[in-house]
């Protein structure tokens, strides 16, 4: 379209004649006097309107909207001073004739007449028109990014991308999602609100559907009869048969992540080929997004699975024999780490249950991996367990041939309830001595030692035997805790002498007050600093022996309660 400025804002030459410029504008140009009578026209206005002619009225040529300006603005003569001086007019109008949309710029001359230019607009129109509708979808697409990827559930998901389509798309959506056990998830959006009902239905009973789900292109929404639509596919309320229906693919990551059917009610428009494209925009987005949902919470559950093989147990009374576990990772933000403990009991009446207390070199997942590795391994070689050096050897080949390059310290205890007391057998390799309560106060350490496992081809150890009586604790610790470093200017070492001062205020408690009054202390002495992981298991032997019970236990393992 071509704008002109110099001829819009003159008043053609009225006096006569030929020898005025405007005549051969490509532009359509009309001079009428104050009456609203033609006085001289061009080309290009006789060509817009073909009634056109000098001396006729402007009501009987042009549309009413454009005459009735003219009479509006064509007033008689404002005065002497205004008689022999053109003008421009007032802003330009617009108006409709034969289906274009014209914009009219009237010039004044003075004398009373008017000359109107008239500019097609019909594109101008149409492209901003378009513009303004390219700019709402994009916000509608930016808005529904933003509400679908701010949540990872995928049932949230799945109702925000109805809503959203209900509310920008159509007067209702139902997005369907791939079938579970041949039953289909549909959530129906409209006016608002949503709906979510497990449904067993055919595909191939709506149009598109079937494909649709599968991933492949749509079908035009003018192939599809709404009167065809089952049941479950119109909401209540909507208000009889659909006038249109469009349908599209939910595209996901891999595999399709369902489908979305967008409903118009009768009256309405039908879907156009622009509308259609933007759904499968749209659709694009929200697939995305599910499939996301979806694959999030499916690590979530593998890693809640994983997780809770890593973690360590609970741990209370064992053939009479009171236990207690605690553990703190290096890391507020984690749950498993490098420090690990398990207490296995025996297979049969009267066997030793086995207590195992380790540190693997490194911290946080790697570290966990590897525990749970050798957790499993220990449990493999439960049968052997009456030997402790032969569980540490064959412990210690397992890991020389893992890939990694990580060693761990370790410290068994055989514990048996014998009479009013209890019997430990302690081997440590590589790992601090247990220490023992007394219930004189007294802290003593058992005299055990050896080689860690995983770094040397030949492991080394020595157990020692120790005979707990009623009231007396075996603590098995990680050096996360006598390495601690703390207190007033927040780089002095926990140490072991802090260890037995504190131990030796815990005579006479049970083994899971013994554990709470260790971290308790050691997390004081760190307060927020950083810190290595720290374990602690405490093994007591009860003041009144309680009647042997042995827990259920899950992969050997028992379960009950635990200090974390």
């Amino acid at each position: 379209m071509t704008v002109f400025e110099d001829e819009s804002s003159r008043s053609p030459d009225t006096t006569g004649a030929g020898s005025t410029s405007w005549i051969g504008s490509p532009h359509p140009a009309v001079v009428a006097d104050r009456e609203g009578g033609v006085v001289d026209f061009n080309a290009a206005a006789a060509d817009l309107f073909p009634s056109m002619g000098v001396g006729k009225w402007l009501d009987e040529v042009v549309p009413g909207w454009l005459a009735e300006a003219h009479r509006r603005l064509a007033r008689p003569a404002r005065g002497p001073a205004a008689a022999g001086t053109a003008r421009a007019g007032p802003a330009p109008l617009r108006g409709h004739h034969g289906g274009r949309l014209l914009r009219a710029h009237p010039t004044e001359s003075g004398r009373g007449d008017v000359a109107w230019w008239l500019v097609d607009d019909s594109d101008l129109t149409a492209a901003q028109e378009a513009l303004r509708t390219e700019r709402e979808r994009h916000a509608v697409l930016t808005e529904a990014s933003t509400q679908l990827i701010a949540s990872l559930d995928p049932d949230h998901c799945l109702e925000q991308a109805a809503l959203l389509a209900a509310d920008h798309l159509g007067d209702a959506a139902l997005v369907v999602s791939p079938p579970v056990r041949n039953r289909h998830t549909v959530v129906t959006a409209m006016a608002g609100g949503f709906r979510r009902t497990q449904v067993v239905l055919d595909p191939a009973l709506v149009p598109g559907l079937a494909e649709a789900l599968q991933g492949l292109p749509p079908l035009p929404a003018r192939w599809i009869d709404p009167a065809e639509l089952p049941s479950w596919a119109v909401p209540e309320g909507f208000g009889g048969t659909p006038g249109s229906v469009s349908l599209t693919a939910l595209p996901g990551h891999g595999v399709p992540a369902g489908a979305l059917i967008l409903l118009r009610r009768v009256g309405q428009r039908a879907f156009d080929a622009s509308e259609e494209l933007f759904a499968r925009l749209f659709a694009a987005r929200a697939g995305a997004a599910l499939s996301a949902a979806r694959l999030y919470a499916e690590q979530e559950r593998i890693t809640r699975a994983l997780i809770a093989e890593l973690l360590p147990p609970r741990l209370h009374h064992v053939d009479g024999v009171d236990f207690a576990g605690g553990y703190r990772t290096s890391q507020v933000t984690e749950r498993i780490g490098g420090d690990f403990y398990d207490v296995h009991p025996g297979t049969g009446e009267g066997q030793e249950t086995l207590a195992v207390l380790g540190d693997v070199c490194g911290k946080g997942l790697a570290a966990a991996v590897l525990t749970g590795r050798i957790r499993s391994t220990v449990h493999a070689l439960l049968p052997l367990a009456g030997d402790h050096q032969d569980v540490l050897r064959l412990l210690n080949g397992a890991l020389l041939t893992a890939r990694h390059t990580r060693f761990a310290t370790l410290v068994l205890a055989s514990v048996r309830r014998t009479g009013g007391g209890v019997r430990l057998r302690l081997t440590s390799a590589g790992h601090p001595r247990p220490l023992v309560v007394r219930t004189t106060g007294e802290v003593e350490e058992a005299d055990t030692g050896g080689t860690l496992v995983g770094a040397l081809p030949v492991v080394t150890s020595q157990s020692a035997t120790v005979q707990l009586s009623p009231g007396e604790t075996c603590v098995l610790y990680t050096d996360g805790i006598t390495e601690a470093r703390g207190g007033p200017l927040g780089s002095a070492m926990f140490g072991e002498d802090r260890l037995r001062s504190a131990l030796a205020e815990c005579v006479g408690l049970a083994a899971e007050a013994v554990v709470e009054r260790v971290q308790a202390v050691a997390g004081e002495w760190v307060g927020r600093g950083p810190h290595d992981d720290m374990a602690v298991v405490a093994i007591t032997a009860p003041l009144a022996l309680p009647i042997p019970s042995r827990p259920n236990a899950v992969n050997g393992r028992t379960r009950g309660r635990d200090t974390v």
